[in-house]
This record gives structure tokens, C-alpha cells and sequence, in this order.
């Protein structure tokens, strides 16, 4: 199974950047794993929502081909990390080969993004900053690949 996971922009914290960067590391050893870094809208105020979404929209468009598509949604279904990981190792073992995980920038998704997605997931009722929702589903794609290949993780 490979994992791609796309987003708008690159994380400008440093701090949450190294944490990203260790937890792919993490993934990459018991699963292909890449993450995609597409255009941001960048310059524009917060009250032109409709452009800066179809913007970045524009640019996870491009990376979503034929995958089992996840969309993070504040709406979206809500999983225990153990679901989380019978679901993902049920999609590979139906043979799906690609799973991409979409998350959207400050202002979330557009419409169009959320109404490709097989699934809409939510990592908590809680708000997160776009960075550090980052960080938590690359943690929670690297605790669930521990339980679907049987290793102990610290709970």
C-alpha cells in the first residue's frame, strides 16, 4: 500500500516541521509514504475564501488521480486509533494501492475536493491549527501502521 498526503504550502514552523519530518521517517519504514507540498494561495485576504479555496484546490486536483481519497473535515466521521487502523489495513486488503490523504490549508477544503473523497475524516471535535493537523494525522497514520504490523507503540 502507498500513502500520499497532500497539502497547500509548506509548514513554516520549525518546530512542527521536525516533528513532521520524524514521523515520516517513522511511516517510510513500514510503508511507502510521500508528502506533497502544493501551491498555497498566498497575498490574498481572508474575505476572497472563494478564490484562495479554488485555488489551492487547483493544485491538490492534481495529485488526487485515481486514489482512495481521505479528506480531513471538521464534519468528517470520527475514528479511535484502532478502527483507524482496521480501516486502513481493510483497504489494503482489498487491494488498494493508493490512499491520499487531502488536508486543506487555513480555510479548510472546497467543495469540490470534499465531494471526490471516499471518506471524510475528522481528527477531533477540537480546532487545530492547519500545521498542527499536519503533525497528528502523520501521528496517527504512523500508530495505526504499529498495530496493523503487530508492533508496540506507547499509548
Amino acid at each position: 500500500m502507498r500513502i500520499k498526503i497532500v497539502w497547500p504550502g509548506k509548514t513554516r514552523d520549525q518546530n512542527i516541521k521536525d516533528l513532521q519530518d520524524a514521523y515520516l521517517e517513522k511511516i517510510n519504514k513500514l510503508e511507502r509514504c510521500e508528502l506533497i507540498e502544493t501551491k498555497e494561495a498566498r497575498g490574498l485576504a481572508e474575505r476572497m475564501e472563494k478564490k484562495i479555496l479554488a485555488i489551492e484546490a487547483n493544485g491538490l486536483e492534481k495529485h488526487m488521480e485515481d486514489d482512495y481519497i481521505i479528506c480531513l473535515f471538521d464534519k468528517g466521521k470520527e475514528m479511535h486509533s484502532e478502527e483507524f487502523a482496521h480501516f486502513l489495513q481493510e483497504k489494503k486488503a482489498n487491494s488498494v494501492h493508493t490512499i491520499t490523504f487531502i488536508v486543506g490549508g487555513f480555510l479548510g477544503l472546497a467543495d469540490g475536493i470534499l465531494k471526490r473523497a471516499h471518506i471524510l475524516l475528522s481528527l477531533s471535535k477540537m480546532t487545530f491549527s492547519h500545521e498542527l493537523t499536519r503533525v497528528v494525522l502523520l501521528e496517527q497514520i504512523y500508530r495505526s501502521l504499529t498495530i496493523m504490523h503487530g508492533r508496540q507503540y506507547a499509548k
